[in-house]
């Protein structure tokens, strides 16, 4: 009888105690937050997106931005909202297109898309890039500025950001494998302070260290 009463006992008590764990384990905690997106992107889940990055000739980069950020965020949106990139427009396709139109330069972001068959354009304009190796050490200085605006191709509407476009600053003092690897870096990171604001992003992934943009990221939410 002891025993049998022992056995009940211990039952209960690893009853409760599993009722317990499961409740501590179900808590969301604040790894399981996310901040809402400023425009929600996955609404554009079924239409035809154009990346249109504007690098000024007279920015120097010696690397083509243009081809690395579009390729980037394309990435990005498939990965976050389990997008296929047959939504996008690829690069090649605009690719072709600017080297056949001489006027291309002189067509606004949405006239480009409607050339295109886009039904919304993410704009990205490239304002400032820096890549400088310290002294013969094989690490390198990099910063990369940029401003963001999401346009409806249909008629011209802005859907986001609020303000005229979101400003975007990202670098690093030291990135120490190659050239190649600083390029990478610099661009994943100004792309996810892109993108951030447009899928539902984790809390503790909101903010990266590389992130120059001056945002109160810990109070920050839509419409602060």
């Amino acid at each position: 009888m002891k025993k049998t009463g022992l056995v009940i006992t211990l039952a209960a008590v690893l009853s409760c105690g599993g009722c317990a764990i499961i409740g501590i384990m179900s808590e969301p905690g604040a790894y399981e937050k996310k901040i809402s997106p400023e425009y929600d992107f996955a609404a554009h889940a079924k239409q035809r997106t154009l990346i249109l990055v504007n690098q000024p000739g007279w920015i120097n980069a010696q690397v083509n931005l243009r081809y690395y950020l579009t390729e980037a965020i394309i990435k990005n949106i498939c990965e976050n909202l389990k997008f296929s990139s047959a939504n996008f427009i690829s690069y090649d396709e605009l690719s072709n297109y600017r080297s056949n139109q001489p006027d291309f330069a002189l067509l606004s972001p949405v006239e480009a898309g409607k050339a295109l068959h886009a039904d919304v354009v993410l704009a990205v304009t490239i304002e400032d890039y820096q890549l400088t190796e310290l002294g013969e050490t094989g690490y390198y200085k990099a910063h990369l500025y940029a401003q963001a605006v999401l346009l409806n191709a249909a008629d011209d509407a802005k859907l986001w950001p609020a303000e005229d476009s979101r400003t975007v600053k990202v670098g690093f003092e030291a990135e120490g494998q190659n050239k190649e690897t600083a390029v990478k870096r610099l661009v994943n990171d100004c792309v996810h302070c892109i993108t951030r604001y447009l899928y539902p992003c984790d809390r503790d992934n909101f903010k990266i260290a590389d992130d120059m943009s001056k945002i109160d990221w810990e109070n920050w939410e839509p419409g602060n």
